[in-house]
């Protein structure tokens, strides 16, 4: 374990806050505390972070507003904690580009196992060699974040549709279940959702099908989940 990792837990419970860092010290892992999102930005501008755990519900500003903040900025991985059980707010994080969503109530251990999680997954992200990937003439830059299209325009997609589109181009060809393509976008400690993947499967054929009706590009197949057609 890396002792010099540095945390930044935003929480507004100071008994919460106080718990998660003593899980997390344990672990070897540096840990700021603070309770609002003006404390969390005046934060980084002092030190910066390998990861931010963010409560959603903070006393000065919304916690999605501040994490669309942060990722404007930043790649910085974040981890959402929030007692919001909605589809709606699971999948406004996703379309953020939060790295994982915790619903409250959770054991302090799970969040010590999805830190780990995340911040290997994100120096995997960082030692990956291959930051395009090329599809009929289309491109995904996975270090800008970009889709680009044939006619090099620039196509806007959410955070959630970004890392959805990621795992299908990743796997050409091959058929993936909505569990699967779920645990690609976020580790979620809850149930996973079907319709939470087909919203995104929708949103993303608007985007870059032709006929969003008869795909060519994120092929449904019946009973199984979806595949990646481009070539």
């Amino acid at each position: 374990m890396n002792k010099k990792l540095h945390l930044l837990v935003v929480e507004d419970d100071e008994q919460m806050q106080s718990l998660l860092s003593v899980y997390l010290e344990q672990e070897g892992y540096d840990i700021t505390g603070v309770t609002t999102g003006k404390d969390m930005f005046s934060a980084l501008n002092k030190r910066p972070a390998n990861l931010i755990l963010l409560d959603l519900t903070l006393p000065d500003e919304d916690g999605l507003t501040l994490a669309r903040q942060l990722r404007a900025r930043s790649d910085i991985p974040i981890i959402i904690m929030t007692a919001r059980q909605s589809m709606e707010d699971r999948l406004a994080g996703l379309d953020i580009g939060a790295d994982d969503f915790l619903t409250k109530p959770f054991d302090p251990r799970e969040l010590v196992l999805r830190v780990r999680n995340v911040l290997k997954r994100s120096s995997d992200d960082s030692d990956n060699e291959t930051r395009t990937i090329d599809f009929d003439d289309w491109r995904l830059d996975l270090s800008a974040r970009t889709l680009t299209a044939p006619d090099d325009s620039d196509v806007a997609l959410t955070g959630g549709e970004f890392n959805l589109l990621v795992a299908l181009a990743k796997a050409p060809n091959r058929v993936l279940s909505r569990d699967h393509l779920l645990d690609a976008v976020v580790r979620d400690n809850e149930p996973p959702s079907d319709r939470m993947i087909d919203v995104f499967v929708s949103r993303l054929r608007k985007k870059i099908e032709k006929n969003p009706r008869k795909p060519v590009y994120i092929v449904t197949v019946p009973g199984h989940g979806y595949k990646f057609a481009g070539q």
